[in-house]
């Protein structure tokens, strides 16, 4: 950064964001802005209300650190170590997958679903979330859902910790057992649940290979990628989720929409499950699939 001139705020956003951009970051002026907050130890918002005043060398030596991690592909939310979803804020690390809008949709679905449940029966529903990652889902619906007892899985000890956390910051940390398992390996086999939620790894190898190097590079790949198709956790999903789901109970995940077809074949092959529906998110795609556990699992399962 030259020195010719005074680096208001104002200025160092301007730079900041043509200095990215030429980079080929994408959305850069908002990570400018998050990033100067970040440095500044402010709210975002407050930037603007700072436009004209000159940064600190204390801010900016720590601004310029933040730019060129993020230059160099580091995502902001590792940088800042944090993410918004749902309106909330959910400390993020490497060691968990960065929360996404698209998992939004799968929240939403879910609460409509605990709603509907809540006012049709005089119990809390039971919850497993089956790879829960940072947490959010299982945090969002401790938080905005009705009374549910909830139970969260992952396979990393890692990602346990920072969903714990994240559980603690938002007061509900004893609403949730967390418990480590790869899928339902760890759960108490006599466990039921009415509902079971996943956001599993739904990328192929092959996508992987496309993916933008700040994920493919930076993100857990054991979070991203399932194996070859893309398909392989889902098909170890199903039948496990079979055998924990109470009769007439629910399994909704989300999916990639290039994997919509290869899901609907293996639901069709699974007569555990009947497809209730795909819900779509805002561009168009298929992405949180809904399936009901039937009453012939339940038969065969009793025999």
């Amino acid at each position: 950064m030259p020195e010719t001139e005074t680096w208001t705020i104002g200025r160092l956003l301007t730079w900041t964001t043509e200095y990215l951009t030429d980079r080929g970051v994408s959305g850069a002026r908002l990570d400018a802005e998050v990033l100067l907050a970040e440095a500044r130890g402010c709210a975002r918002i407050d930037l603007y209300a700072a436009y004209g005043e000159p940064a600190d060398e204390k801010a900016r030596a720590a601004f310029r650190e933040l730019v060129r991690r993020r230059a160099e592909g580091t995502p902001v939310a590792y940088l800042v170590g944090k993410r918004e979803f749902y309106s909330m804020e959910f400390q993020v690390t490497p060691d968990v997958l960065i929360p996404r809008p698209e998992t939004e949709l799968l929240v939403i679905t879910l609460l409509d679903r605990l709603k509907a449940f809540a006012e049709a029966n005089d119990r809390n529903p039971t919850v497993c979330d089956c790879g829960t990652g940072s947490g959010v889902i299982a945090v969002c619906l401790a938080v905005h859902g009705p009374a549910c007892e909830i139970t969260a899985l992952d396979i990393s000890p890692a990602a346990l910790r920072i969903a714990t956390a994240n559980a603690h910051r938002h007061d509900v940390a004893e609403q949730i057992a967390w418990v480590e398992s790869d899928l339902f390996a760890g759960v108490d086999p006599q466990a039921r649940f009415d509902f079971v939620v996943s956001n599993p790894p739904y990328i192929s190898q092959a996508e992987m290979a496309t993916l933008a190097p700040e994920v493919r590079d930076h993100e857990p790949p054991e979070a991203l990628c399932a194996g070859e198709t893309g398909i392989e956790v889902i098909a170890r999903l199903l039948p496990q989720t079979a055998e924990r789901l109470c009769e007439g109970g629910m399994l909704l995940f989300e999916i990639s929409p290039m994997l919509e077809q290869q899901v609907r074949e293996l639901v069709d092959r699974s007569p555990a499950f009947q497809l209730d529906s795909i819900a779509k998110d805002l561009a168009g795609h298929a992405r949180v699939v809904q399936l009901t556990r039937t009453a012939t699992a339940s038969h065969e399962r009793s025999e």
